[in-house]
């Protein structure tokens, strides 16, 4: 039998580079922090026969030139949890690692980390799904040029934001929270949410406070007398008088106390709801006096169910600082 020589020669090899942060051992308040290079040389060799093996490159090593996974979490956790713009994220990172960064590399790590989250996204819902009382938002800003809408949901530790093009019932229902909850919805009394039957509502009285301030300032501008009574000046007053009790450790008002403020609140409206000036900022009163009239317990629920907030702030806040960026 005749032996065959089988010879290896060299075919060339490819490098991966991953640029990680890491430590000096200097001693200073805050050490700095350089960015060490590891490099991946990935040999291929050509064999006799013709045929070329190639090595493979590490898990996660995908690229000729990439970033590891502590820079990128900084990156996603500058951009999405601190709120910098790209570019600001992008300079903060060349200066604090000593190494380029650019707007790309800031968006293409953020959309990686929002395409990872399907599993979080969805354990998030069936929390806040679960919570007795949860705040729904929504508001509307520009996203690549165009008008979106920002929806959010919070309930404890968890606040899912989602930007859809549209504002209705279709996107709520695609977020997946407002069709399976069941507990207490905090909200500012927009249509869509009165379509979810299954769903007890609280109404934010910070919302109502604002266009009750509206319908004194109109008072005092038409009025023949501006000093005279407006029916929205008894409604803030008992409001607010109701607000004070329940402000001392979150105690139910006293079932007296809280009868006579909603009489009062109630009488009000039905006077607003038949003597607001008959023109379109008449009309937007009327149908303000009309809601309260028709949702006071909605209203209130605040007086009768200690889990329940006097306002919606806190969904307002949750996409306050997104609408800021």
């Amino acid at each position: 039998m005749r032996r065959r020589t089988v010879r290896s020669a060299r075919g060339g090899h490819r490098r991966r580079q991953v640029f990680e942060a890491g430590i000096a051992g200097v001693r200073f308040d805050l050490p700095p922090i350089r960015v060490r290079v590891t490099e991946h040389q990935l040999v291929a060799r050509l064999c006799g026969c013709g045929a070329t093996t190639r090595a493979e490159a590490p898990a996660g090593v995908s690229a000729p030139v990439q970033y590891g996974p502590r820079i990128l979490a900084v990156i996603v956790y500058l951009c999405m949890g601190q709120y910098l713009s790209k570019q600001r994220t992008a300079q903060a990172l060349s200066e604090l690692f000593g190494t380029p960064v650019s707007a790309g590399t800031v968006s293409s790590a953020t959309a990686r980390a929002a395409d990872d989250l399907d599993g979080f996204r969805a354990a998030v819902a069936a929390e806040i799904a679960a919570a007795e009382v949860a705040h729904f938002d929504e508001t509307g800003f520009r996203a690549a040029g165009k008008l979106h809408w920002l929806h959010s949901a919070s309930a404890s530790l968890w606040t899912p934001i989602t930007c859809h093009r549209r504002r209705g019932r279709g996107t709520m229902n695609a977020a997946g929270i407002l069709p399976i909850f069941t507990g207490v919805v905090v909200h500012d009394a927009r249509a869509p949410y009165d379509t979810y039957r299954q769903i007890t509502h609280a109404l934010c009285n910070a919302h109502l406070l604002r266009e009750l301030i509206a319908v004194i300032d109109h008072h005092r501008v038409h009025a023949d007398d501006p000093e005279s009574w407006c029916w929205a000046t008894q409604v803030i007053d008992s409001l607010l008088a109701i607000k004070t009790h329940t402000d001392f450790g979150r105690a139910l008002v006293d079932a007296d106390v809280l009868a006579h403020h909603r009489h009062l609140i109630v009488h009000a409206a039905r006077i607003g709801a038949n003597e607001s000036p008959p023109d379109k900022v008449g009309a937007k009163h009327r149908a303000l006096a009309r809601r309260m009239g028709t949702r006071i317990e909605d209203y209130l629920r605040f007086a009768t169910d200690p889990n329940t907030p006097f306002d919606n702030n806190a969904a307002q806040r949750e996409i306050r600082m997104v609408k800021l960026r």
